[in-house]
């Protein structure tokens, strides 16, 4: 049977808007969830991103492992909205995450702490029914992060050792950013030197210059690519594992 030209034009409009089909009007974006295992419900402090502790407690442990969202490391921090599309048993509202670890399922690109998993349901009985599903159909979108009384802080990364190797992570960087770059002061030829993405969200230096450390990390966003700096410095007996306000906020 031949179709005319008509008809033939409005189906391939069809199958051209078919992708479109898992986007709604708010730019969600059609796909699939899990859990993984947690003593306590809450993230995994070992997660790729090398948040430590942060990536474990942060959003009251809402975190999630994430897929192609990971970026290389750069996707580390982005929080989402994800919302399951199981009527009897999802909340409308969904779960608000943010993603703190790499991580692969069953065509999934959350693998969620228990604790962002449970608030996918509209209730305690509907999350329960849920977690015997294991895998879920969501639909997502990036939201801004938000975080209430904090600036953005530099945390020396724990594998840090003072004065020959320093290693840093950026937190708390509210908004829709990705931190691309991070550089440091280098005060005798008064020029900025990158840092290496050693891994995730952390970034490193061999040798770094002594005395007080001057930092400033790029960001992209709606608003483009820019650089932001620290308005505090890191003290020259800089310890692995300590914070240090940059007294920014991007939002």
């Amino acid at each position: 049977m031949e179709l005319s030209f008509n008809h033939q034009l409005c189906l391939l409009s069809v199958i051209l808007f078919l992708p479109a089909l898992c986007l709604s009007q708010d730019t969600f974006t059609c796909s699939r969830a899990t859990y993984y295992g947690s003593p306590d419900c809450y993230g995994n402090p070992k997660g790729a991103c090398g948040f430590g502790e942060y990536g474990r407690t942060v959003n009251d442990g809402s975190v999630a492992g994430v897929s192609r969202l990971w970026r290389n490391g750069s996707g580390c921090g982005a929080c989402y909205q994800a919302r399951c599309k199981i009527p009897q048993y999802c909340d409308e509202n969904g779960a608000f995450v943010v993603a703190t670890d790499y991580g692969e399922g069953d065509r999934t690109d959350f693998i969620m702490s228990p604790r962002a998993f449970s608030r996918l349901g509209r209730n305690a009985d509907a999350s329960a029914e849920l977690f015997k599903y294991g895998v879920v159909d969501i639909e997502y979108r990036r939201v801004p992060c938000s975080y209430s009384g904090y600036n953005v802080v530099f945390k020396v990364h724990e594998h840090s050792r003072n004065p020959d190797y320093f290693a840093v992570v950026v937190l708390y960087v509210d908004g829709t950013y990705d931190v691309t770059a991070v550089e440091l002061f280098q005060q005798d030829c008064q020029e900025w030197k990158p840092l290496r993405r050693a891994f995730g969200a952390m970034f490193d230096y061999s040798n770094p210059p002594s005395g007080e450390i001057y930092l400033r990390f790029q960001v992209s966003g709606s608003a483009g690519i820019y650089w932001v700096q620290s308005r505090n410095a890191i003290s020259s007996d800089w310890t692995a594992g300590a914070t240090y306000d940059t007294m920014v906020q991007l939002n």
